[in-house]
């Protein structure tokens, strides 16, 4: 088995092809050692102690090493667990029960008005057929948080969440996409 490897706009995340599937559906995002022990290979990572941030896409996962890590020492330890646990076919996940299922707050997004329904279904499909494609090839993910009054909230997930071009990226590549095919949105906001 070969893992590949590619860059990312963000310089502290490193993008990982093992040649496979990763996630069947979705995407996962773990930004701590809590959120870490749901999965036996992201809690494996963070142990380095030089990981603050692991992703799971469709066919890759993101790392994201901590400031000052040099990937030239991390990168072979990150390639040798990703290697162990495709080559043993373990799980990506653990077993859980329902008390690890959670659900934001209401308060945390604006709330999706009906009459706005038409609106929301062109943005959401214009975030599953154009941006997250290209946003994963860039080893990240973005997600719907809301609209309401013309604006569109949206949270940058993987490498793109601490990328220094990931506010560039929100406003100048998604909010003009949107805003081009769908007229009644004014702005898009990192949620």
């Amino acid at each position: 088995m070969f893992i590949e490897t590619e860059t990312t706009p963000n310089p502290a995340t490193l993008k990982f092809l093992p040649g496979r599937q990763v996630m069947v559906a979705g995407t996962r995002e773990f930004i701590d050692e809590e959120q870490a022990a749901a999965s036996p290979l992201a809690a494996a990572l963070f142990s380095l102690g030089d990981v603050t941030g692991v992703f799971f896409g469709r066919d890759f996962i993101s790392v994201t090493a901590g400031q000052g890590v040099a990937w030239s020492d991390l990168k072979p330890q990150v390639v040798a667990m990703l290697l162990d646990h495709f080559i043993s076919e373990a799980p990506l996940f653990a077993a859980g029960t329902a008390a690890s299922i959670s659900v934001p707050a209401e308060e945390d997004y604006p709330g999706d008005r009906e009459e706005d329904a038409d609106i929301i279904d062109q943005i959401k499909d214009l975030i599953e057929t154009r941006i997250r494609p290209a946003v994963a090839n860039d080893g990240g993910d973005v997600a719907y948080r809301g609209f309401r009054d013309g604006v569109v909230f949206l949270q940058m997930q993987g490498a793109c969440s601490g990328c220094p071009s990931s506010s560039a990226t929100l406003k100048n590549g998604i909010e003009s996409l949107i805003k081009y095919y769908v007229p009644e949105v004014s702005e898009v906001r990192a949620a």
